[in-house]
C-alpha cells in the first residue's frame, strides 16, 4: 500500500478518537518538556558557574594550609602552617608568579554611629584586588606603604556601606569601627553580586593583612595565600613552583606529605563543570522516566485501538492488504503520536525554560542537542512501543478477523 494512503488512513484514526490521542500523547508532552528544561537548567548553571569562576581570575592559584598528619581531619582556617616567610620565599623564587597576596579574616560588628552590620574583614595586600578582579569604584585602593605602617584603612563592599550610610552620605573618609577597632574608610568596592554559591560577594570589607593580623586577629599565620601565573597557560608549572619552595622553606623531607594544599582556577572550574555535569544528567533521567511511561501509554492504547478495530483489519486482509500494510498502519499511527507529543513537548520544554530564566532569575541554555535528543527518543519510543502492537495486528486471520464481535 502506498505509505501517503498508510499515513491518511492513521490521521483519520486520531481524528476519531480526539481526546484519547491527546491523553496519550500527554505522557510523551511532559517527558520531553521535563527533559529539555532540566537540561537547559543544567547546561545554564553549568556555564555560570564556568563564567563566574573564571571571572576571579582563570589563572588565579589558591594556597591554603592543611594537616601533613594521617588521620587528622581540621579547617583549613585552624591551621598554621603558612606564614609571611613563605610570601617571602615565593616572591623571590617563582618565576611563574606575577603576583601574590597574603589572606587572613574575621567575622565581627562593623559600627557606624548608631548603626551596625555584621559583616567579615579580610587583611590582604594590594595585589590581592588584580588576582581577584576587584576594582575601585570610589576613592582610592590602600597601598604598599599602608602595608608597611598597619595603617587603620579600610575597602568597603556595597552591602556594608547600603548598612552603615543608609542616609546616603560619602563613606569616604569616614570613620567605622570593626570590633572595637576603628578604620578610616579611604574606597568603595565596585559592585560584584551574589557568586553561584549564594553568597554576597559585596559584604565584605579590605584592609592591610598587618593591620588585621597584628590588631584583629593577633596572630602571626596566614589563613590563605592568593596567587595569579603569568598567564592561563603557565598554572601547571607556577603550581609545580609553589608546590617546591613551599616544601622546601616548611622544610618538609622527601617522605612526608604537604601541609599545604595547591589549587588553581582551572581544576576548580573543572570539578564543579563535572559535578554540574553528572547533576544534570541525574536530573535528564529522572526526566526521561515521563517517556517512559507515555511509550507504556502508546503501547496499551494501540492494543485498545487493535482490538476495537479487529473486523476493519479483517476486512482490509480480505480484499488485498497484506500483513506488511497492517502493521505500517498501526506502527506509523503510534509514531505520529509520538512525534505530535515531542513536537509540543518541545514547544513547552522552551517556553518553560524561558519563563524561568525571566521569572526566577535561573540561568538556561537551550542547547540543539537537547531538542534534537529528545525527539529522536520520541521517534524511538513510538517505534519500540507501538511495534509489537502493530505486529499483533498484522497476524490476525482474516477469517477469525470478519467473525469478531
Amino acid at each position: 500500500m502506498n505509505p501517503v494512503n498508510l499515513i491518511k488512513i492513521a490521521l483519520r484514526a486520531l481524528q476519531r478518537n480526539k481526546l484519547r490521542a491527546f491523553l496519550t500523547m500527554l505522557g510523551i508532552i511532559i517527558g520531553v518538556a521535563a527533559v529539555i528544561t532540566m537540561m537547559s537548567i543544567g547546561e545554564g548553571s553549568k556555564q555560570s558557574i564556568q563564567s563566574s569562576l573564571s571571572s576571579m581570575g582563570s589563572n588565579m592559584i589558591t594556597i591554603m594550609p592543611s594537616s601533613n598528619t594521617p588521620g587528622v581531619r581540621m579547617a583549613g582556617s585552624s591551621m598554621q602552617t603558612l606564614t609571611l616567610n613563605d610570601i617571602t620565599a615565593i616572591r623571590k623564587d617563582a618565576e611563574h608568579i606575577s603576583a601574590i597576596s597574603p589572606q587572613v579574616s574575621s567575622s565581627g560588628q562593623a559600627i557606624k554611629g548608631a548603626l551596625n552590620w555584621s559583616t567579615s574583614i579580610q587583611g590582604v595586600s594590594p595585589e590581592f584586588l588584580d588576582i581577584r578582579k576587584l576594582s575601585v569604584k570610589d576613592g582610592i585602593a590602600f597601598s604598599d606603604d599602608d602595608v608597611r605602617s598597619s595603617a587603620k584603612v579600610c575597602l568597603l563592599g556595597q552591602t556594608v556601606v547600603k548598612n552603615l550610610f543608609s542616609s546616603g552620605e560619602s563613606p569616604i573618609g569616614q570613620i567605622i569601627r570593626f570590633n572595637k577597632i576603628p578604620f578610616q574608610v579611604i574606597g568603595i568596592l565596585t559592585e560584584k553580586g551574589q557568586s553561584n554559591f549564594g553568597q554576597d560577594q559585596d559584604d565584605i570589607i579590605l584592609a592591610p593583612y598587618t593591620t588585621v593580623m597584628k590588631r584583629v586577629l593577633a596572630t602571626t599565620y596566614l589563613q590563605s595565600i592568593y596567587a595569579s601565573a603569568v598567564s592561563e597557560a603557565a598554572s601547571d608549572a607556577a603550581t609545580e613552583e609553589v608546590n617546591s619552595i613551599l616544601r622546601v622553606t616548611h622544610r618538609l623531607r622527601a617522605e612526608e606529605e604537604d601541609d599545604f594544599s595547591v589549587r588553581t582556577q582551572a581544576e576548580l572550574i573543572k570539578t564543579l563543570g563535572s559535578t554540574s555535569s553528572m547533576l544534570t544528567a541525574l536530573l535528564t533521567a529522572v526526566a526521561s522516566i515521563s517517556l517512559v511511561i507515555g511509550g507504556i501509554g502508546i503501547m496499551n492504547i494501540m492494543y485498545v485501538s487493535v482490538t476495537e478495530r479487529t473486523r476493519e483489519i479483517g476486512l482490509r486482509m480480505s480484499i488485498g492488504a497484506r500483513g506488511i500494510d497492517i502493521l505500517l498502519q498501526f506502527l506509523i499511527e503510534a509514531i505520529l503520536i509520538s512525534v505530535t507529543g515531542g513536537l509540543i513537548g518541545v514547544f513547552l520544554g522552551i517556553s518553560a525554560s524561558l519563563v524561568i530564566s525571566s521569572a526566577l532569575n535561573w540561568p538556561t541554555i537551550i542547547s540543539e542537542s537537547s531538542i534534537i535528543i529528545s525527539f529522536v527518543v520520541c521517534a524511538f519510543t513510538g517505534i519500540f512501543f507501538g511495534y509489537y502492537p502493530a505486529q499483533k495486528a498484522s497476524r490476525l486471520d482474516p477469517i477469525d478477523a470478519l467473525r469478531y464481535e
